[in-house]
């Protein structure tokens, strides 16, 4: 794929998704209070934000150095008000005792670019160094979350049944979330199977973007050179529209056998994409504490753990477009770099951490 042609087909995909409208003016993010901590209708948000922080920290001052995408901890999270204190306690990062499987559920049109992203060996190989696992779920990118709800129910029953791995952690990224919800509703046979989900960047609430996305644009994704992805039952699209993520959150009641954690990106304006600016302004219409793509209390889920906001645009947080294609990383996609390695590790240091202490 020529420098010019993956260009174009950047471009292309932006046009597909974005629009250019003026600004509104913007919300400083040091006098921020998260919305989820405050709304009625999302109670039960446990602020975990302050552990998450140190145990973050302390991977990314241990590891980090030594991997990708290094930046100081202080600048992979973005700080708001009403922050607590962290709490001090000793953080093992030595071989997980847990040997948590976690099993990613990606995004919009993720088959149709993956083998060029060529993600699997910036997430794995870490983390299998430390005794924790990574299985990346295979979805159809423009496929319903209804569609996608049963190959999840299908690709979990596989990895149980092939490795007798008991300790799942689904890990959903953007639409990925979506798709994890409605599994877990409609297949109670997967909860014994799974001991936590996880929102990064998640679509929970939708995307005002979806409400005039033109859906032909998103099946030229077909034509990325060397997809192998299909058009699928083509409701991508509608399953991230808010009012169908707002009705279906109400109208559902998410299974309480095992913890569920967020992690929303809320960058600075100066860590958004190029290529991700002309949304970024479209969705400050709105609200400008929005990630390129989802606005930042759009991406909670109901119960679960806040873990924090990340500085970061909706790309940069988990597709590694600058890593494998430089050309892009200095342009278009110009923020692009960030330490996903060590945030998996954080997360899963978590997660064993939060199992550990439960009763």
């Amino acid at each position: 794929m020529s420098r010019i042609t993956t260009f174009f087909s950047i471009l292309l995909l932006i046009n597909a998704i974005t629009g250019c409208t003026t600004r509104l003016p913007e919300t400083a993010l040091s006098d921020t209070v998260p919305t989820i901590l405050a709304a009625a209708n999302r109670a039960g948000i446990y602020d975990s934000r302050a552990r998450f922080r140190e145990v973050l920290c302390a991977v990314n001052a241990k590891h980090g150095v030594a991997l990708p995408d290094f930046r100081p901890c202080e600048e992979i999270l973005t700080k708001v008000s009403h922050e607590p204190a962290g709490t001090g306690v000793n953080i093992d990062l030595g071989q997980s005792q847990t040997g948590l499987t976690a099993v990613f559920v990606p995004g919009v049109g993720w088959d149709c670019f993956d083998e060029w992203l060529e993600i699997d060996e910036h997430f794995a190989e870490h983390i299998n160094e430390y005794n924790f696992n990574l299985k990346i779920m295979n979805i159809e990118g423009l496929s319903s979350s209804q569609r996608n709800a049963k190959l999840v129910r299908d690709g979990l029953l596989e990895i149980i049944k092939s490795s007798s791995q008991e300790k799942i952690v689904l890990i959903g990224y953007s639409k990925g979330i979506v798709d994890i919800l409605e599994a877990i509703v409609r297949y109670p046979e997967l909860h014994e199977h799974i001991s936590a989900v996880v929102s990064i960047a998640g679509a929970v609430g939708g995307s005002p973007l979806a409400i005039d996305a033109d859906k032909d644009y998103l099946k030229l994704l077909t034509k990325w050179p060397g997809a192998n992805c299909t058009e699928g039952d083509s409701g991508v699209i509608d399953s991230l529209n808010p009012k169908i993520r707002q009705s279906w959150l109400y109208s559902n009641i998410l299974p309480d056998s095992f913890p569920y954690f967020s992690l929303a990106t809320l960058p600075e304006k100066k860590q958004i994409s190029l290529a991700l600016k002309p949304s970024y302004n479209r969705l400050s219409q709105l609200d400008s504490r929005n990630d390129g793509q989802l606005l930042y209390f759009d991406q909670l889920l109901p119960g679960s753990h806040l873990l924090g906001y990340l500085n970061a645009d909706h790309w940069a947080v988990m597709v590694p477009i600058a890593r494998s294609h430089e050309f892009l990383g200095a342009t278009v996609t110009n923020k692009n770099s960030f330490p996903r390695e060590v945030l998996i590790e954080a997360v899963l240091r978590m997660i064993s951490e939060t199992l550990d202490e439960k009763p």
